[in-house]
């Protein structure tokens, strides 16, 4: 006998539970919901409403060094950034500065994890000791670098430099050395990050796989290139694409290193608005400058995801 032929009493009786399961699932979603409203509202407080506004500044005219000439602008802003060789110079630092330190992390992060992954004792002392300027607030690194390692005179790559007969040199205070020593400061602390997640990935491959290719007679190169670069490869792009968000909104190292100087030699975009914005008082183009920086990174990490779901 099927449902449409049970009387009208029965069937409500049948259907009383669906109805009770659906409300009941209804509250929940309810209660879940004002679980979730709070987090919500702070994180659109905190994050959306400082971008809609740093976007709302962006299209105007604020220079406190001028104020009776606030106003509205439209993309004057933008359009202020062809002209502007500092733009160009600042975003040439950016991209050489993120490619640099992006491929040295993850290539000595790689090496070191596989060096250490042939070590069976002591990877937990190892560990630890690469968590140590991680945990180190990026003001701190670059003071600490500033002061105790790069100083001329007394700092210890000057002392190693001239040991070897290398000479001394002001190696946060020449042009052409400021920005490789950020290069090494930024790649100092955030290598460590890229060796912990490279050597947690290789620890979980599967060991049957290099016994197979022993017995196929491959030699280490050849494991490493068709065998351990395959497997690692999502690590890999992970770290690749967590490293360049960094590289590319990195600021306090720098700025408590060299400031952005000596002149504009380290003034990476990043700096280049916070100077435009907050010491040449130029509100409206630092803002501009901010969100283009934020455009870059949205795109390049829509193509590195595009490209780890496309391979």
């Amino acid at each position: 006998m099927g449902p449409a032929a049970l009387p009208v009493s029965d069937r409500a009786a049948a259907a009383a539970p669906d109805a009770a399961a659906r409300t009941l699932a209804r509250a929940e979603r309810r209660f879940a919901f004002a679980l979730l409203l709070p987090a919500l509202l702070l994180l659109v407080l905190t994050t959306t409403a400082p971008l809609v506004y740093l976007a709302w500044n962006s299209v105007h005219r604020i220079d406190l060094g001028m104020p009776w000439m606030s106003g509205f602008a439209g993309l004057s802003n933008y359009a202020q950034m062809g002209s502007d060789p500092r733009f160009w110079n600042s975003l040439w630092l950016t991209a050489v500065y993120t490619a640099c330190t992006v491929t040295l992390q993850v290539a000595i992060g790689l090496s070191l994890a596989l060096l250490v992954l042939q070590i069976p004792k002591g990877q937990g002392v190892l560990r630890i000791a690469a968590i140590l300027p991680i945990v180190l607030a990026p003001v701190v690194v670059g003071l600490f670098w500033r002061t105790l390692v790069l100083a001329p005179d007394f700092g210890l790559v000057d002392m190693v430099t001239r040991a070897l007969g290398l000479g001394s040199h002001n190696w946060l205070g020449d042009p052409q050395l400021a920005l490789i020593s950020v290069i090494a400061i930024h790649t100092w602390q955030w290598t460590p990050f890229a060796f912990l997640v490279l050597l947690a990935t290789l620890s979980t491959l599967p060991p049957d796989v290099y016994e197979a290719a022993r017995l196929d007679r491959a030699n280490a190169f050849q494991r490493f290139r068709f065998i351990t670069l395959p497997l690692i490869r999502p690590a890999v792009v992970m770290v690749v694409i967590m490293r360049m968000m960094t590289a590319l909104s990195a600021f306090a190292a720098i700025f408590a290193a060299t400031g952005g100087g000596p002149g504009s030699a380290t003034e990476i975009l990043n700096l280049y608005a916070y100077r435009t914005a907050f010491t040449e008082l130029n509100i409206g183009y630092g803002s501009s400058l901010a969100m283009v920086l934020l455009g870059i990174t949205l795109a390049v990490s829509y193509l590195m995801f595009r490209l780890r779901r496309a391979k």
